[in-house]
């Protein structure tokens, strides 16, 4: 028994030691898998104190982020909640290599961008002390205005020396940036000449400090540009954002993706070309199938409607009707309480209650959502309150978004060769 407990206590320390230790990639020995950290883990130096972010602000987040996917439909800018800028970065960062030899940069992960960016020495207006220097590396280049990228960059130019650049708007902050290649290397493997934005100057304080790497469906993105070494598929687990000791994983490629895992066909809308759509065709609270308008959920190429998977967005989003009818049923199955609004949610409850389940019915697989990523509870008292929100409601917000914290503890696969998007339950450490 001793014995027993003994090796417990040092397979706990062991694990616990691996999950904290910040500059290790390819945790499990696996040379395509990078650590993936929240944005308030021991390992990042972008951690707020716990009671500096509210519920209210991390709405107002998620609804800029919605308004940013909605509009790349039409355009690159986003409009702006409440008149003042919003900080809608992504949550989740991983560590990544750049230039020869390799300076590290903290960048974070954002399933539907596809340009990859960071802040360059001599950068006006980027708020990062860590700045990348293409200068020091013997392998940067800045590519021409001929060059094939330039085309796909967001709104490229052509400066006077004929290299090329371009500008966008993310959240409420606008970059300008220089469009260069070097080596860029993820854990065990080295990719030459990636082609990536060096940020000349940058307005606005929706930035990730250090960079973003895009893993959209676009030419440009990090899954487009290692089509040979990654056969464009991928899959991350998001770690819970209340862990201590929390960190997920990123794996590129398709070894080691999970084999029995359930699968539902991944579709491609024309009208937002870099965002990974699913077909969700139904949701169940408790055993009960919701009564939802077929509008609300159809997959249309026309509009860009549908759903999607995205990690850059909190809280789950449903276009209005959707979401007032799934909530409306989740306040019916909470027996003996009345619902009360706190910090933007509007479906909480305090003291012990009983929570009915909610299953989102994607075609080909039935996901059921754990409490965990369900519920989110205050700091301070019980209350506990439904995680899930209404879209922003304009004529572009057609897009019902399944965000991190309901992913949070699954693999996500994304399996773009044979059109798939899988999803098993893990623990993301």
């Amino acid at each position: 028994m001793r014995t027993q407990l003994l090796f417990l206590l040092i397979s706990l320390l062991v694990l616990n030691s691996e999950s904290l230790n910040c500059y290790e990639n390819n945790p499990r020995g696996r040379p395509s898998d990078l650590r993936v950290f929240h944005i308030s883990s021991p390992c990042s130096p972008f951690k707020k104190k716990p009671n500096t972010v509210s519920w209210e602000s991390t709405l107002l987040q998620d609804k800029a982020r919605l308004q940013y996917l909605s509009s790349l439909a039409v355009k690159s800018s986003v409009p702006i909640a409440s008149g003042r800028a919003i900080v809608q970065s992504p949550t989740y960062i991983v560590r990544a290599n750049i230039g020869t030899p390799a300076q590290p940069m903290l960048v974070a992960l954002d399933t539907s961008n596809d340009a990859a960016w960071v802040p360059c020495s001599g950068c006006v207006g980027c708020a990062s002390s860590v700045l990348f220097d293409p200068s020091k590396s013997n392998s940067s280049r800045t590519l021409p205005c001929e060059a094939p990228q330039c085309k796909q960059a967001p709104n490229p130019t052509c400066t006077v020396s004929k290299s090329c650049g371009f500008n966008m708007t993310y959240g409420g902050s606008a970059i300008t940036a220089s469009l260069t290649q070097d080596t860029l290397t993820l854990a065990s493997d080295v990719i030459p000449n990636y082609t990536f934005g060096c940020i000349n100057q940058a307005t606005g304080t929706s930035l990730p400090a250090q960079g973003l790497m895009g893993l959209g469906r676009g030419p440009l993105s990090l899954i487009s540009q290692t089509q040979n070494l990654y056969m464009s598929t991928f899959s991350y687990c998001l770690p819970n954002s209340k862990s201590s000791n929390f960190s997920g994983s990123l794996r590129l490629g398709p070894k080691f993706q999970p084999l029995r895992i359930k699968t539902t066909p991944l579709l491609k809308n024309p009208r937002r070309s870099s965002l990974y759509y699913v077909n969700l065709v139904g949701i169940r609270v408790g055993n009960k199938i919701v009564d939802i308008p077929t509008s609300a959920l159809a997959f249309d190429p026309a509009t860009g409607a549908g759903t999607i998977f995205d990690s850059g967005t909190v809280f789950t989003r449903l276009v209005e009707p959707a979401y007032l009818a799934v909530r409306d049923e989740f306040r019916r199955r909470v027996k003996n309480a009345n619902a009360t609004s706190l910090g933007g949610f509007d479906t909480c409850y305090s003291g012990s209650v009983v929570f009915p389940p909610v299953t989102f019915m994607f075609a080909g697989m039935n996901v059921t959502i754990p409490p965990d990523n369900l519920l989110i509870h205050s700091s301070s008292g019980n209350t506990s309150c439904l995680a899930m929100a209404a879209a922003p409601n304009n004529v572009n917000s057609v897009l019902n978004v399944i965000a991190s914290m309901q992913q949070q503890n699954h693999r996500v696969l994304i399996d773009v060769p044979n059109s798939r998007l899988g999803i098993s339950r893990e623990t993301c450490t």
